[in-house]
């Protein structure tokens, strides 16, 4: 039988970055979290946690993280019955979710149900071909992201898709690029990219140009609220969606660097199969409201 004031020093050894930090959410010493996972590991007979900086869990932890956060979702659930509402106070949830729809889409979508539910997001960002590993992991319940394959115990929905275009402010494209998007252009002008796990400007090179140049200055800039600032300040080119592109490109601010050529990105809610009555009422409203602000 598993001791789950061991397994919750595992977990939040792996969800906080670090022995000390889990301590601060214990209440307790760096040392005596310490000691409670190298117990656990000692009745399991396994390493769970890697002692690098910051710590990683072994295959064996991850199940075991898991295994402890669905458990924790199910006794949230059952908490409201056993205490008065009022008395419970908020239920958490941990979402895994790509910038751009946290920057657009996913707060209109599920305001609502935040309004009427005693529930607090836990979000944990990523890139959207990234989040997948976040609910792999066992870190999170859901995630939005563009990965669709199966992950075993977990269910996968279709949202929407996030429509994106190259764009850059009218003296950047005349600049920069005179005689449209080419590639030798696209080798010399800066781009705004978002993290170093982002792709999408080389998927839009490739469409427009047959390929990526070899390599082109960029900015590291992960914020989708600062994507559009930087492109209209003209420090860069950047892909933007469809949901934060298309007043200012209605109001002449930015202009399509590629000609109109695009790149969609198909979003999907992933989330555990468990028994979780909240967890499937979120999910039933997320999955119907995304399809109000998603193209389909």
């Amino acid at each position: 039988m598993l001791d789950y004031k061991l397994v919750e020093a595992l977990a939040l050894v792996v969800m906080e970055g670090g022995f000390e930090k889990a301590g601060r959410v214990l209440h307790l010493t760096q040392s005596a979290v310490s000691q409670r996972v190298r117990l656990l590991e000692e009745l399991v007979g396994q390493v769970l946690l890697a002692r690098t900086n910051p710590p990683r869990p072994t295959d064996a932890g991850r199940g075991l993280i898991r295994h402890y956060l669905q458990v924790k979702r199910l006794e949230e659930d059952l908490a409201p019955r056993l205490f008065p509402r009022d008395e419970h106070g908020f239920t958490s949830l941990a979402l895994g979710v790509n910038a751009d729809s946290l920057g657009t889409w996913l707060f209109p979508a599920v305001g609502d149900f935040l309004k009427r539910e005693r529930l607090v997001l836990d979000l944990r960002l990523d890139d959207q071909e990234e989040t997948h590993k976040l609910l792999r992991d066992g870190e999170v319940a859901g995630c939005v992201g563009a990965r669709d394959e199966p992950i075993q115990g977990c269910s996968t929905t279709y949202l929407g898709r996030m429509d994106y275009r190259l764009f850059a402010s009218p003296d950047f494209a005349r600049t920069w690029f005179p005689n449209g998007l080419t590639l030798e252009a696209a080798g010399r002008a800066p781009v705004i990219i978002f993290n170093r796990k982002d792709d999408l400007h080389n998927k839009l090179f490739v469409k427009a140009l047959g390929r990526a140049p070899d390599s082109y200055p960029a900015h590291y800039a992960p914020s989708s609220e600062l994507f559009p600032a930087l492109v209209l300040q003209g420090v860069g080119c950047g892909m933007l969606p469809e949901e934060q592109s298309r007043e200012l490109e209605r109001q002449g601010a930015i202009v399509d660097a590629a000609g109109g050529v695009g790149v969609s990105v198909r979003l999907y809610w992933r989330r555990w199969n468990v028994a979780s009555k909240l967890l499937e009422r979120f999910s039933r409203e997320l999955v119907d409201r995304a399809q109000v602000f998603l193209a389909q």
